[in-house]
């Protein structure tokens, strides 16, 4: 097992309420579906420096920025597979390379330090990534639950809702349970626009009606933040 996909398209983020995503929801029943996985959790482990290079890099909102994570869609077993994603952002372009390969395997390349164990150009990719920034071990553990859609026209225009989105800085594992801070409100919901082309008219109108804009979000750069603050208490607390 080592398949491998790219994506390259635009992530646009929107924060709504109950409300809004009812409304929204109710807009899409025309043109388009839940896909087949239905509600899923989704887990990911993210890799960063000691110091948090990755993370710091992107609130910069620079225009290269890049990460790297382990990924899976459920608790999954040693011989599940697991996705390997290098995502990179460039000029608002988001272009991410993944590989599936079985949890077990993906575990012992990242604890052990070794190349993983697959030929091919993304894994090049990956394996050279780990390799430039040396000190990479894992920084925080984040989960949500997904409901994603896609269009009935064909196109490749989607949308996916998460909810629940919670990190922690330890049990790093893809078969774990799912625990830690939140880092939105049980009231609130994420919504993100993933396409390589424009918005249909139908949703251009509803986010119009609704009043709803574009959000400056990052699920990792949010978690950081809330990390970094939580250790500034601590030192004020114990000076």
């Amino acid at each position: 097992m080592n398949y491998q996909s790219t994506f390259k398209r635009y992530e646009l983020k929107y924060i709504l309420t109950k409300q809004q995503k009812e409304q929204i929801l109710q807009t899409m029943q025309k043109y388009m579906k839940l896909d087949n996985y239905g509600r899923t959790t989704i887990r990911n482990i993210y890799f960063d420096t000691q110091n948090f290079l990755l993370a710091r890099r992107s609130l910069e909102k620079p225009v290269y920025k890049e990460k790297l994570r382990l990924r899976s869609y459920k608790a999954v077993e040693s011989n599940e597979p697991a996705f390997v994603e290098l995502k990179k952002k460039y000029d608002s372009v988001v272009y991410k390379r993944r590989l599936v390969i079985p949890k077990n395997q993906v575990e012992d390349t990242f604890k052990n330090n070794i190349p993983i164990p697959v030929k091919s150009q993304i894994a090049d990719e990956i394996n050279y990534f780990r390799q430039y920034y040396q000190t990479l071990r894992p920084a925080v553990f984040l989960s949500y639950e997904r409901e994603a859609y896609y269009s009935l026209d064909g196109s490749d225009f989607r949308v996916t809702f998460d909810e629940n989105i919670l990190y922690r800085e330890n049990d790093f594992s893809l078969g774990s349970g799912v625990y830690g801070i939140p880092l939105i409100k049980n009231t609130q919901t994420l919504m993100e626009i993933k396409t390589s082309g424009g918005y249909p008219l139908w949703m251009c109108h509803v986010l119009n009606d609704l009043s709803i804009f574009k959000a400056s979000f990052t699920k990792y750069g949010s978690a950081y933040i809330n990390i970094m603050n939580n250790k500034a208490k601590g030192m004020i607390l114990y000076a």
